[in-house]
């Protein structure tokens, strides 16, 4: 003879309380870890290698602009002008303060007469500001050193109450 086992009403009613419990425990902690993970949102110019490779030496002010949108800032370097598209990668965990995590900052240098002379692409390398494009650091004195180094200079440092410096 087969033995049968019946748990009381009570007891079936206990063990499925326990058994959702640990359910809704699970998808408490489930959740709470979710809301502990970095969300990054991209600001600025978000570009392409294409996009790079598309200005050209040679093109005018006017095309650089057509092609690649207008600068966040401009300066005069040299005997030229320069254009500078800035973009960034900011990273919030949960209620916390966004912090940012990348920068990259795009220089068109234009000559005398309007026309692009070179392109760079800075970003940071090992700490120090790098130009992705020639694969260098800039030179100590070089025309636009002091201004490319101050687009880069609060990147990675805690900044108190959102003061800057």
């Amino acid at each position: 003879m087969r033995r049968v086992e019946h748990f009381p009403p009570a007891a079936r009613r206990t063990r499925f309380t326990v058994q959702m419990r640990s359910a809704v425990c699970a998808l408490v902690a489930g959740l709470a870890l979710a809301g502990c993970s970095e969300t990054l949102t991209k600001h600025g110019h978000q570009f392409h290698d294409t996009d790079l490779q598309a200005v050209q030496p040679g093109m005018s002010e006017e095309q650089v602009k057509a092609t690649l949108g207008t600068p966040a800032t401009t300066a005069v370097v040299g005997a030229g002008n320069a254009y500078y598209y800035i973009s960034s990668t900011m990273g919030q965990t949960s209620f916390f303060k966004p912090t940012e995590k990348d920068r990259q900052v795009v220089a068109v240098y234009f000559n005398q007469g309007g026309s692009v002379d070179n392109v760079a692409n800075y970003g940071l390398k090992d700490g120090k500001v790098f130009d992705f494009i020639s694969r260098k650091t800039p030179a100590p004195g070089a025309k636009d050193e002091g201004l490319v180094k101050s687009l880069f200079k609060n990147l990675g440092t805690k900044q108190i109450f959102g003061e800057d410096g």
